[in-house]
């Protein structure tokens, strides 16, 4: 079949004959070799160059070599509890000694150490002291007749008439069995006033940490001028008083016939 395809002398196109064969490919080469090249310097420039090192800050509170790094907050400081009285304190009151019980005056007097040991009376133990010659009795301040009295185990208030009764109605005040700053009461047969059940009794010492816990009494200071008010030193907030002519330990309470029947006077004592 017969070849068609114009030739040169035909359509009047020329070779171009100013370049040789494949210059396009080798310009087209040659520029990317140098752009490689060029970011390679790039590269190795910016390596060389000072390294610069950023620290991330810590946030507050993490941790830390030191420790844990938790924020600390002081603990709230522990709620306080109002005294009896209100605007009044608790600091503990010396008990008052009458010179007489049928006059106001009074003299401070201490709580009476404890006295030398002598051989225990029977039925007490060995750590009970032997009770004073003189010791205190406590008066009520709303029945000024009536005094802290041993009826068989338990203590009441009672009118105090006959021997037997003023020496049942005199106690030793010592130093508090559990809290030196506070009291216990010695009985006239060596024994001591503790409370059970809540209500006030005389027992001897059985020697355990909770005899002398429940026979040990802290003076507060007392609406009544040269009264006190008597609290349990292992229940705080319940206060000796008197109720139906016994006495036992109660909550406080804000009335006016709690605050008469929880006022004791520390008088010299009747037998």
């Amino acid at each position: 079949m017969p070849d068609h395809t114009p030739h040169p002398w035909e359509t009047g196109w020329t070779a171009d004959t100013s370049r040789l064969p494949g210059t396009r490919r080798l310009w087209l080469a040659g520029a990317l070799a140098f752009a490689v090249a060029t970011a390679c310097l790039t590269a190795l420039a910016m390596n060389d160059g000072p390294r610069h090192t950023t620290t991330t800050p810590q946030p507050t509170g993490a941790p830390t070599d030191n420790g844990p790094g938790l924020l600390s907050f002081a603990s709230p400081s522990a709620p306080t509890t109002a005294p009896p009285m209100g605007g009044r304190g608790t600091t503990p009151v010396t008990p008052q000694t009458a010179t007489s019980t049928s006059t106001s005056t009074s003299t401070a007097a201490e709580p009476r150490s404890t006295p030398s040991k002598s051989p225990a009376p029977h039925g007490s133990s060995p750590h009970s002291p032997e009770p004073a010659a003189q010791g205190t009795s406590v008066r009520s301040v709303n029945y000024p007749d009536r005094y802290w009295h041993i009826g068989g185990d338990h203590v009441r208030l009672d009118p105090v008439t006959s021997p037997a009764d003023r020496r049942a109605a005199t106690f030793a005040v010592v130093k508090g069995l559990a809290e030196s700053r506070c009291y216990s009461f010695v009985t006239a047969g060596g024994g001591y006033l503790r409370h059970r059940n809540f209500r006030l009794r005389a027992e001897p010492d059985d020697g355990t940490p909770l005899f002398r816990q429940d026979a040990t009494f802290c003076p507060r200071r007392s609406s009544f001028d040269g009264a006190v008010m008597l609290e349990s030193v292992n229940y705080p907030g319940r206060f000796l008083r008197h109720q139906n002519f016994r006495l036992k330990l109660d909550p406080y309470q804000d009335t006016e016939l709690y605050r008469a029947d929880s006022a004791f006077q520390l008088v010299e004592g009747l037998g």
